[in-house]
């Protein structure tokens, strides 16, 4: 069982006709970002305010199954990509020490009778910037600030 984070305003489109495979250009290999679903729901969900941060309003989990043997892409988001079957990607994550940061590529689409279920998630779960960031200052540079709430008052602070 695999967790995939969109907006919630994409649900209903998502139980009528499924997750569509998403582009993507760089090192990042294409398809649908996930996370299995863990006995930790923090970490399951750890994407959630990383994606809040991006505007896209609340946030809901969609969860789907996915074959054991199904070969998947696995890796931390800025690290290369490891190809491996959904059951080894599910045990590489658990038997990290901390699993922040990591998700799971799908390379298709997901189809409607896949989709398990949907749930509205509470708004506060994962971390912002990057895993274990908590407690550390941000960048005050108009680069890493640009669009967030409360930037103008964290470029005072620091000048």
């Amino acid at each position: 069982m695999f967790v995939h984070l969109t907006a919630e305003k994409n649900v209903k489109a998502i139980l009528r006709n499924g997750l569509s495979r998403l582009r993507r250009a760089g090192a990042v290999p294409s398809g649908i970002f996930a996370m299995p679903v863990t006995r930790s729901f923090c970490v399951s969900h750890q994407w959630l305010r990383e994606l809040k941060r991006r505007g896209l309003g609340p946030i809901a989990g969609i969860y789907f199954r996915v074959p054991d043997d199904e070969t998947v892409w696995v890796g931390h988001y800025n690290q290369p990509h490891q190809r491996m079957t959904a059951a080894e990607a599910v045990g590489l994550i658990a038997s990290q020490p901390s699993p922040e940061g990591y998700q799971v590529i799908v390379p298709r689409k997901i189809a409607r009778s896949e989709v398990h279920r949907f749930r509205t998630l509470p708004q506060v779960i994962g971390w912002r910037y990057q895993p274990g960031s908590h407690g550390s200052r941000p960048c005050p540079c108009p680069v890493c600030l640009k669009g967030n709430f409360g930037a103008r008052r964290i470029r005072q602070k620091f000048d």
